[in-house]
């Protein structure tokens, strides 16, 4: 038991349990003023932020609590909560494919998707010493999860915006992970890399008319640069990533995209009508549209 853990149960055991509140009466009582998310996913949170400052896990918290005494920043961080701030922001740090990593506001907060995307990746590719860049790289999550878990790859991560790659250094840093990254306008640059094995993408696909169905919390905090495309042309980034990997994959290299579960036909089209190869269309564990790989011969 850590030391902080220690003082802070030592205070509670000087204090008389008729004058505090159980740990689960308390989640229960801050989850329902967490109004835009629905009670599971509310409490699920607030064990998260009492985790994060009080030390314990969720299975040591079976005692009481004097809500009045806990930390001055556990309260600041709850304000935030209730006013819809992503808790991965709030606490700095996301989880994903088993590793901590930083985030901020100008990256998105990596998905579960994208760790099947990434899964599949290496399930698929288990040569030694393949080149790989990821466009659109936001927190690295992807290139770096892909340097630690292959053999002796080589790794870039591209993005345009310069505060995402700072944020991915910082991550490939701490993790140790060996990964170039590039800040690239794809849009109007060309790529520096040539004879890649992987292509791998997670770009923005999010029409502007789909804000009206998004989680106010998504649209209020995370960075519209990464998420939204315009409703005219969808596949706007699909097609051009596409046309770089036509230049800068290997004959028999791999282009790998996580797609919008709207447009996973339109996807496959796009790539069939530019020459690709073994097309797939891939579903998430949840059963939609999510990943779409394809092969570029040359």
């Amino acid at each position: 038991m850590g030391i902080r853990v220690f003082i802070y149960l030592y205070v509670l055991s000087k204090q008389s349990a008729t004058d505090m509140t159980t740990y689960n009466e308390l989640v229960k009582k801050w989850s329902q003023q967490l109004e835009i998310y629905d009670p599971s996913e509310a409490e699920s949170l607030i064990h998260w932020l009492l985790e994060h400052h009080l030390g314990l896990r969720r299975v040591d918290m079976m005692h009481f609590l004097e809500e009045k005494d806990l930390p001055e920043a556990l309260h600041r961080d709850f304000e935030r909560l209730k006013r819809g701030e992503p808790i991965q922001y709030i606490l700095g740090k996301a989880p994903f494919y088993g590793r901590e990593f930083l985030v901020n506001s100008a990256t998105l907060i990596p998905r579960n998707e994208t760790e099947e995307l990434v899964h599949l990746i290496l399930k698929e590719n288990p040569q030694q010493g393949l080149r790989i860049l990821d466009i659109g790289t936001g927190t690295g999550c992807i290139p770096i999860s892909l340097s630690l878990e292959m053999k002796s790859p080589e790794v870039f991560g591209l993005d345009i915006s310069q505060e995402a790659l700072e944020v991915a250094r910082q991550n490939a840093k701490l993790l140790k992970a060996e990964v170039k990254f590039l800040q690239v306008d794809i849009l109007r640059e060309k790529i520096p890399l040539e004879n890649l094995d992987i292509l791998i993408s997670n770009p923005p696909y999010i029409p502007e008319k789909g804000k009206t169905e998004m989680h106010q919390n998504v649209l209020d905090f995370e960075p519209g640069l990464a998420l939204f495309v315009p409703d005219e042309d969808p596949l706007l980034f699909y097609r051009r990533i596409a046309a770089l990997g036509r230049e800068h994959l290997k004959k028999g290299g791999k282009l790998y995209f996580e797609i919008h579960e709207d447009f996973g036909t339109e996807t496959v089209e796009l790539l069939q009508s530019m020459a690709y190869q073994k097309i797939r269309l891939i579903q998430d564990l949840n059963g939609k549209n999510r990943m779409v790989a394809a092969v570029w011969e040359g």
